[in-house]
């Protein structure tokens, strides 16, 4: 029987063990979903819940014995001030754990551990899918305007020939009414 085992030693020294927990607890709350090993994620996952727990009260007191554990300030930050006021109505089970199947090597059971409420990663997708309508439009709109700009120059350039075929109409004109007056001159000098 398996009496008095309170957590699994994951076959690793204990500073290693502490070392790679806070580590592994960090990166769930920097990126909000981790990939790992299903036993990992179940001891992660205790001391993750523990320390969102203690992130609903906002104190002093709260923020140093988090602290001990995550040492990078910017994530202790958005632990405290975005990722707990989410949990403020939930009495617990903030993070699922998501089967992904086996581990081609070792055949090890891989798991995504998640937090449950994922607001900012949902708005970055709605806003990417925005700035994605915003550029499309953009490109359309740009293409109408290259087209607009094509048949104002192919007007241009219509009336441009238009033009010179007028001029070359004119200028064929002259050189026969020059002749003309040639002829008539010498005419008049013979007479």
């Amino acid at each position: 029987m398996k009496h008095r085992i309170g957590f699994n030693k994951l076959s690793r020294t204990s500073s290693h063990r502490k070392a790679m927990t806070r580590n592994m607890v960090t990166s769930v709350f920097k990126y909000e979903r981790i990939k790992t090993t299903k036993a990992k994620a179940l001891e992660i996952r205790k001391k993750a819940e523990k320390m969102i727990t203690r992130a609903k009260v906002d104190s002093v007191h709260n923020r140093r014995i988090v602290a001990k554990d995550i040492t990078d300030k910017a994530v202790l930050a958005k632990l405290f001030t975005d990722i707990a006021p989410r949990f403020i109505e939930r009495k617990g089970g903030y993070t699922r754990i998501m089967k992904l199947g086996r581990r081609m090597g070792d055949a090890a059971e891989v798991v995504f551990l998640e937090l449950v409420e994922m607001k900012e990663k949902e708005s970055t997708k709605k806003g990417k899918k925005k700035e994605a309508a915003a550029k499309t439009e953009e490109k359309t709109a740009k293409t109408e305007d290259k087209a607009v700009k094509a048949t104002e120059k192919t007007a241009k350039t219509k009336a441009k020939t238009v033009k010179a075929e007028s001029k070359d109409a004119k200028n064929e004109d002259k050189p026969v009414k020059t002749e003309k007056k040639e002829e008539v001159k010498e005419e008049n000098k013979e007479s």
